[in-house]
């Protein structure tokens, strides 16, 4: 009864071998991941891009048509030190 299930079990493996080289082997299965990556690296781009622009126009929504200079961004020298001895 052993021998018998060790040749269906062979028997099996060499079916289910000439199956997957008859479906395209590793080459086809290399061809489709690197198909796949390139699609997922595309919709990401496509996702930073419009997340950006979202972001750009609830900005521009929120401060309005004038954004500020880097100037008035930050508080002058003499601000920040009475700023920093304050308790």
């Amino acid at each position: 009864m052993d021998v018998f299930t060790l040749i269906v079990a062979i028997v099996a493996l060499v079916i289910a071998i000439m199956a997957f080289q008859r479906t395209g082997g590793i080459h086809n299965l290399r061809h489709q991941m690197e198909e796949l990556s390139s699609k997922s690296d595309q919709a990401t781009k496509s996702a930073r891009d419009i997340t950006a622009d979202a972001l750009d126009r609830l900005e521009t929504f929120i401060r309005g048509q004038q954004k500020p200079s880097s100037e008035e961004e930050r508080p002058s020298q003499p601000e920040q030190s009475r700023m920093e001895d304050r308790p």
